[in-house]
């Protein structure tokens, strides 16, 4: 087994197009891994290889990967960028020991950008940042410096300064070393030592300084140092640094330009050197079957245990069970699973790299690796020895802000609903729901390219269609008035006929759904027919009188009526009952009502006027505002017809920045001109 001090465990995130897959090719390449660069524009990557990733030029899963480099072995987990699979990075954050985090030195700091800093901040999740694309157009370093100082929660130092900008990108000035290094101009990655320019001489001198502040603070004794000496040591900034690194308090920040290559030895370097290993990180910490705390030490001879953080679906192979061992070794083919209390076995044990997969025989602390075809297991589940049970704490899973109503060509509807089942346990940002009303399957997800994503995967790998449609509203009618009315039902066609005659009092009840009443004195109704007039208001309250839509809150009294000895049946007065229904609603005032949701939805100040004006367009009632995190957060309540396809418009209206989580409040009333239009297209269909 490898010595756990040479072991590393990294997630690279950061915006979309900033270069993540480009960075991860670059590392494995660099390392001797893979012996060609792919490209992400021409779909040649070894990370981006489903068919969706291809064709959209982005990441849509977190894939995996290692390297060796100098007898360090590094296990890479390349994220998502965009928003509708933000659940994939914010995943891979709880489960990695540390991550590189990229700017891009042309868009700067983007609304993701601030996200993904949230995320790393919330786990205080050492880091590094690496801003990409030097070599590119209008490509400004000391710019994004700026922006991450003044918009990410991170407090970064800068260790690289670059030589030359845009085309003319080659290479760095080490600020701790002093050593100026140019690029292999033939894209392998390395380095050559070289003379500091004498425009960044002035530069260096500043930032080393700042740099020797910034570490100094990590530690009493080096700020003691530092402030009698006036100056830190190559040897006490490094390990002041790696320190700071190690609890999240600084974040180093270096440079390079991913698809050329530029400067990717320097940063597995750094990684090495700089970023925890799975030992310098905190004990695990879990429970044990009776609900006590219990942590696992970092260490190859303690007790097993993992997390399963990831599942995919595959038509032919099962489900692959991706997880991260936190502490053991895993040998053999069985272990326990803590969650479902049984033990599962496996038939080999595999490290994932890309679309394929290496077996290995065994495997210890910060690895990730992979079994197939549990039967038990799905992700969140602990994994560990059964002598020494632990659970730890579910993985903080984000919530759908969008919902299409779904169909599939007539015959495929069962093959449908069992390819999304397979994909729910691959997505755990996917939700399956019926609504009642209006009798639509609804899927939920990340953003409407999220969920044509799943329709794609569904469509590929298990050959069916998923058509999706904005779901129709559950309106629903009630009255504002009181009214009394008779309902009589009376037909003769030679031989028995039919009679029923009911008189019924109709009064709003709101809040209190329907109520029934039987107020009859004597026998003017026999017993025996009384309920059948209930059942026919009861049958017309559900085929609505106004659109279509259920008839709710209301109360039925009923009060007089007349009979036939011969002629009257339970038909009849059901009947008598439905049209004394619909003509006492009508006279008591019906209106339509819609159901409005709770929403909570989180920005930067610099929006918040946009968002509330937003909000009352929507016909939206802000109900407060409070402060979260350095965002204002909104509190709102607003028809559900008119955020539908909120997720979007929120993203154009804070450059990707806001987000929010909404749910079912109550019903109200729909304003007179937008409810003759609803009646109106509702009685054209």
């Amino acid at each position: 087994m490898q010595d756990i001090s040479k072991i590393r465990n990294i997630a690279i995130i950061g915006h979309g197009n900033c270069g993540k897959t480009s960075l991860a090719e670059a590392m494995l390449y660099t390392a001797g891994k893979i012996n060609r660069l792919g490209k992400v524009d021409d779909g040649s990557t070894t990370l981006d290889f489903e068919d969706e990733e291809v064709q959209r030029n982005i990441s849509i899963n977190t894939s995996f990967h290692n390297y060796t480099w100098k007898k360090h072995d590094v296990y890479l987990l390349d994220t998502p960028g965009d928003d509708n699979f933000l659940n994939e990075t914010s995943v891979a954050t709880q489960i990695a020991d540390a991550a590189v985090f990229i700017v891009g030195a042309v868009l700067g700091v983007k609304g993701q950008t601030i996200k993904f800093a949230d995320f790393i901040a919330e786990q205080s999740l050492p880091s590094l940042i690496l801003i990409n694309k030097l070599d590119r157009e209008r490509a400004d370093f000391y710019r994004t410096i700026s922006q991450i100082k003044d918009s990410l929660p991170l407090t970064p130092v800068v260790l690289h300064l670059p030589i030359g900008e845009e085309e003319n990108f080659k290479g760095f000035v080490d600020v701790m070393s002093g050593k100026a290094w140019l690029f292999d101009e033939k894209g392998g990655g390395g380095v050559t030592e070289a003379e500091i320019p004498d425009d960044l001489v002035g530069n260096v001198t500043r930032y080393r300084e700042a740099l020797m502040e910034n570490v100094a603070e990590t530690d009493d004794d080096l700020i003691e140092k530092f402030l009698e000496d006036g100056e830190l040591s190559t040897e006490d900034l490094t390990a002041g640094l790696k320190e700071g690194v190690a609890r999240g308090s600084i974040v180093p920040v270096c440079v390079g330009a991913a698809t050329n290559n530029f400067g990717t030895s320097s940063l597995l370097d750094m990684i090495n050197d700089i970023l925890p290993s799975p030992s310098d990180r905190p004990p695990k910490v879990g429970v044990d079957p009776a609900g006590e705390p219990v942590e696992r030490m970092v260490s190859a001879d303690g007790k097993f245990s993992a997390q399963v953080f990831k599942t995919m679906a595959d038509p032919y192979a099962g489900r692959l069970t991706i997880f991260r061992i936190y502490s053991g070794t895993l040998s053999g083919d069985t272990f326990y699973n803590a969650n479902k209390e049984t033990e599962e076995r496996f038939g080999h044990l595999f490290i994932p790299e890309g679309k394929e997969q290496r077996q290995v025989e065994s495997a210890g602390p910060g690895m990730i690796v992979a079994v197939a075809k549990l039967k038990e297991t799905t992700t969140g589940d602990t994994l560990c020895d059964e002598s020494a049970p632990i659970i730890y704490d579910p993985l903080d899973v984000m919530s759908p802000v969008i919902s299409f109503a779904i169909s599939a060509e007539q015959g495929d509807e069962e093959k449908l609903f069992s390819s999304i089942t397979r994909m729910l346990d691959e997505d755990l940002t996917l939700r399956l729901s019926r609504e009642a009303q209006t009798g639509e399957v609804l899927i939920s997800g990340m953003g409407k390219v999220h969920l044509e994503v799943v329709g794609a995967r569904i469509n590929r790998k298990f050959g069916v269609q998923m058509d999706l449609s904005v779901p129709k509203i559950p309106y629903k009618e009630t009255i504002r008035g009181s009214a009394t009315v008779q309902g009589k039902h009376k037909k003769q066609s030679g031989g028995r006929g039919q009679y029923g005659d009911c008189t019924i009092e109709i009064s709003p009840n709101p809040g209190k759904g329907f109520e029934f009443e039987d107020k009859i004195v004597g026998g003017v109704i026999p017993q025996q027919y009384r309920p059948a007039v209930e059942k026919g208001i009861v049958e017309a309250m559900e085929k609505g009188v106004l659109a279509g839509y259920p008839v709710v809150d209301i109360k039925v009294t009923l009060i007089d009526g007349s009979f036939h000895n011969v002629d009257s049946s339970e038909m009849a007065f059901k009947i008598a009952g439905s049209l004394a229904f619909k003509k006492g609603a009508q006279d008591a005032g019906l209106v339509l009502l819609e159901p409005y949701v709770d929403m909570t939805i989180m920005v930067g100040k610099d929006h918040v006027g946009d968002i509330m004006g937003d909000l009352n367009a929507r016909r939206g009632k802000v109900m407060g505002m409070d402060a979260a995190n350095g965002r204002e957060v909104i509190n709102a309540q607003v028809p559900r017809s008119e955020v539908l396809l909120y997720a979007a418009d929120l993203t154009a209206m804070t450059g990707g920045l806001g987000k929010f989580s909404l749910e079912f409040s109550h019903y109200e009333e729909v304003p007179a001109q937008i409810a003759d239009k609803i009646v109106a297209a509702r009685t054209a269909q």
